[in-house]
């Protein structure tokens, strides 16, 4: 029987593990472990990518978060402290985009998503003051058409699932990006970064993940990446557009199959070649059922989200949409599959034709 988990780190190591090793072993050797020369070419390749003129590594993707929005509190603050702070979110995404803003000592606004999980600016309240809206590429849906609706001035991105659509281009004046080991774009273990064109954002944010060194004028942590982890990365720079194009293939032929069927998919048609290819995820109303007929074939699948956040308990006391949201909706039908470059072409098919079989029943 076809065990297919829903990622496998270990077949795409072994494709690279002889360049890892290589490089790990230059890294320790050196005896520089922290702010070398992987690191900076790492971060300047990051830049690069995403067009913006600077890039930050931290140790997560929500400490990428948090520095965004402690400094954009900071900003605020400096001006008027008698703000009050608010950030729209949207309803459906990982608790992490909530979470850093709540440390950051935000008040949270849950706007409603559209049918592909993406927020949409005109569901927030005009009586509520936000002062900065997140966009989440949900799944790695492209988020233009939610920026092109809001004020550019105060749209910041939680990237780290959407960094890789349209080619990698940015629309917030900021951006956070995860290397969580589930990413197209993977650490070996964790790691993060901000992408920017703001110098100030960048000392802000290099300072605060060094305990505020080299001169102390602020407070912060040790939430440096290390060398190790950056050099590493760098090898996997070399092949994330061959792992895209992959990606996009069995997007595609997934795609149409269902699309056949009548299998509801979370890709917008008219953008799905914008889409970052991050997870492929169907809306089904059986959902519970495709799920355990999929595990009885072990196949391994995913439920992102079961809940929007403002049905869980850390954030039910902040504005929401409620329970008869889109967003509320889909939590209810959603179900990832698993998808990576190195699946075969016959665990594909094997894929598709079993939630197919599942949804017939």
């Amino acid at each position: 029987m076809t065990v297919i988990p829903f990622s496998n780190i270990k077949r795409q190591y072994n494709n690279l593990r002889e360049e890892i090793l290589d490089v790990t072993d230059k890294v320790l050797s050196s005896g520089i472990l922290m702010d070398g020369d992987f690191t900076k070419q790492f971060e300047a390749w990051l830049a690069d990518k995403n067009g913006k003129q600077y890039a930050v590594t931290c140790t997560s993707g929500t400490v990428a978060l948090e520095l965004m929005a402690k400094y954009a509190m900071y900003n605020m603050l400096k001006y008027d402290d008698s703000i009050t702070p608010i950030v729209a979110l949207p309803s459906l995404t990982y608790p992490a985009t909530a979470n850093a803003f709540v440390n950051a000592g935000w008040n949270i606004y849950f706007a409603d998503v559209d049918k592909y999980g993406i927020i949409i600016p005109d569901s927030i309240q005009q009586n509520i003051d936000t002062y900065l809206i997140v966009l989440v590429g949900l799944y790695g849906g492209d988020v233009k058409n939610a920026f092109a609706r809001s004020n550019p001035d105060l749209v910041v991105e939680d990237a780290a699932q959407h960094w890789l659509s349209d080619k990698s281009q940015r629309y917030g004046c900021t951006a956070a990006i995860s290397f969580d080991p589930t990413k197209n774009f993977g650490n070996y273990a964790n790691g993060g970064a901000v992408v920017t064109d703001d110098k100030n954002f960048v000392n802000y944010a290099k300072q605060y993940r060094n305990n505020g060194k080299p001169n102390n004028y602020q407070a912060g942590s040790n939430l440096r990446m290390s060398e190790v982890d950056c050099a590493q990365l760098l090898v996997k720079s070399k092949y994330i557009d061959e792992w895209q194009s992959r990606r996009r293939d069995i997007f595609l032929y997934w795609y149409q199959i269902f699309k056949e069927n009548n299998i509801d998919v979370l890709i917008d048609e008219d953008r799905i070649d914008k889409h970052s290819f991050h997870k492929f995820v169907i809306s089904h109303n059986k959902r519970n059922k495709i799920k355990q007929d999929l595990a009885d074939k072990e196949i391994e699948t995913k439920i992102h989200y079961d809940k929007p956040l403002f049905e869980l308990p850390a954030f039910k006391k902040y504005p929401n949409p409620g329970i008869l949201s889109t967003a509320s909706m889909l939590s209810k039908r959603v179900l990832s599959l698993p998808c990576y470059p190195e699946l075969t072409d016959n665990e594909v098919e094997y894929i598709g034709e079993s939630v197919i079989e599942s949804t017939r029943d």
